[in-house]
């Protein structure tokens, strides 16, 4: 079989640049506005200082660059879990998937970056005057929380976690391209022993890192299935991103030997990991609905009726797109292998999830001063054409058919 390279236009490389161009502009122009009404205008009448652009730019930053690093690592994520679960039928998408960790460097520049220039802005935890005891401001919940929520404990998780996720994302990168070159089996099993080592500590990290850079915003509430929720958020998210990568390449006349059956069982993960999603959600909103402790749901009330109730049609909206659309859409079988339902779904899903993340972190830092404007939309079209760049880069950087892998046959001969 031959090797199926990509090539991207000067075309299509401009149009990233474009969209980093409008983004930037954007986000200037957002500032300005910011910065010229005082704040952002809702404030006042809160009784307190209203946000000023850097710390909108801040949480923007954070919470795009947390959207796009889970979607680069769920690529790793998705090729260890085939190489484990000895797959055949998605070695023909498998590039595809491999290609989205390319943005994880830039992911892991840009977080320790807003972090170190605007931690405080983002998180509560970070002000010194909450640990000194003879401050009125002191906290105790906050002060018993120091031996893990400390600047430099956070700092070095944060290293640990990129390093990790980088390292075993050019391993099993490394081996594929021993794989096209040598053939045989040697790199095919080695890649499962580290996919393996990979999956235990993603396990670990995929947790740890959504109650450092989620959940650690609210500061005083936590959920012991929180950990659950920000990964079936970067998952549903991050098999979107594949399955609709995979349809625009085969529209460009990519991806020969990919056919409905392959697009069959793509919708199959996104459709039940979108109720994945949903039932984790709903788990942890009864338990806390339903003990109707204070402490506990004010998490929920800050976003269903509080803070002048401007984040309740997020909360609705976030289930409507990310569970009921999909779950309608998706159900039948025709509609899983046809390119148009499952390209209009995925865009939803991707759209849907951003604003997931978007409620997880806007009531805890801009409160009432959160808005969609221009800082949002230039900040979120930055941040896509610098990954798409990135992504595009790494789908050209091989063959997008594994030409020696052992279960290519297996992919190409798929049927369900």
């Amino acid at each position: 079989m031959t090797e199926e390279r990509l090539i991207i236009s000067r075309k299509t490389n401009n149009k990233f640049f474009l969209m980093i161009a409008v983004g930037v502009v954007l986000l200037i122009a957002g500032i300005i506005f910011m910065a010229a009404g005082g704040g952002a205008g809702h404030g006042e009448a809160a009784g307190h200082e209203p946000a000023s652009w850097s710390k909108r730019l801040f949480v923007n930053l954070w919470l795009n660059n947390v959207y796009f690093t889970g979607i680069a690592l769920i690529g790793t994520f998705f090729v260890a879990v085939q190489y484990v679960a000895y797959a055949g039928w998605s070695v023909l998408i498998k590039r595809v998937a491999l290609a989205l960790n390319y943005f994880l460097p830039i992911g892991g520049a840009v977080m320790l970056v807003v972090f170190l220039f605007g931690g405080h802005d983002i998180f509560h935890w970070t002000h010194d005057y909450l640990y000194d005891i003879n401050d009125d401001r002191y906290d105790p919940i906050i002060a018993g929380k120091s031996g893990y929520l400390n600047t430099a404990f956070f700092l070095i998780r944060m290293v640990l976690y990129f390093g990790l996720w980088i390292w075993f994302s050019l391993w099993l990168r490394k081996e594929a391209l021993n794989e096209d070159l040598n053939g045989g089996t040697n790199s095919y099993h080695k890649s499962i022993r580290i996919s393996a080592i990979f999956l235990v500590i993603f396990g670990i990290t995929s947790s740890t890192s959504a109650w450092d850079w989620v959940l650690s915003i609210d500061t005083h509430w936590f959920s012991t299935m929180f950990g659950w929720y920000v990964f079936a958020s970067w998952w549903v998210s991050g098999l979107a991103a594949i399955t609709l990568t995979v349809i625009i390449l085969k529209q460009n006349g990519y991806l020969k030997m990919v056919n409905a059956n392959h697009l069959h069982d793509l919708g199959k993960f996104v459709f039940a990991f979108s109720i994945f999603w949903t039932y984790i959600w709903f788990s942890q909103f009864l338990l806390y609905w339903y003990a109707n402790m204070p402490e506990e749901v004010i998490y929920f009330t800050e976003r269903l009726s509080g803070n002048n109730g401007q984040y309740t049609w997020i909360f609705y909206a976030n289930l409507v797109v990310n569970f009921v659309f999909p779950f309608l859409v998706l159900m039948t079988r025709d509609a899983k292998r046809q390119m148009i339902m499952l390209k209009i779904v995925t865009i939803a899903i991707l759209i849907g999830h951003w604003f997931d993340f978007y409620l997880m972190m806007m009531p805890g830092t801009l409160r009432t001063d959160a808005g969609i404007g221009f800082i949002e939309i230039g900040t979120a079209l930055v941040f896509l054409g610098v990954f798409l760049l990135a992504f595009t880069k790494g789908l050209t950087k091989a063959s997008l058919v594994p030409v020696n892998h052992p279960f290519l046959e297996e992919s190409v001969h798929h049927h369900v």
